[in-house]
């Protein structure tokens, strides 16, 4: 099983995909999480991944949430102006999209 596929939460049975592309959907904190998945709304024993993982960008370069926003709200409006700076989106590539949104809703 890949960590996409990996389960957050088991009581809806939410992988950690569904929380990615919900953030991709802009999905910026565990009360839209949940609106957008459900994750979180059983016994709540989820919610403490579902934090890290929304506190996090890029896995591949360790890149917060907060250093991508604080670049876009630098004056970062491209994916590539965005790795240059935090280095996110350029390992595998795959949070991309999700940086996009960052810099569609500038922040």
């Amino acid at each position: 099983m890949s960590n996409g596929e990996r389960i957050i939460c088991k009581c809806k049975n939410v992988s950690y995909i569904d929380i990615r592309k919900a953030m991709i959907n802009g999905a910026r904190t565990v009360d839209e999480i949940k609106e957008a998945t459900g994750a979180g709304t059983g016994c709540g024993g989820c919610i403490p991944e579902i934090e890290k993982i929304l506190a996090s960008v890029c896995g591949c370069k360790n890149v917060s949430m907060e250093s991508v926003v604080n670049a876009v709200k630098s004056g970062a409006d491209t994916v590539e102006k965005v790795g240059e700076i935090t280095g996110a989106g350029t390992g595998c590539g795959r949070c991309k999209a999700l940086i996009q949104n960052v810099i569609d809703k500038r922040g």
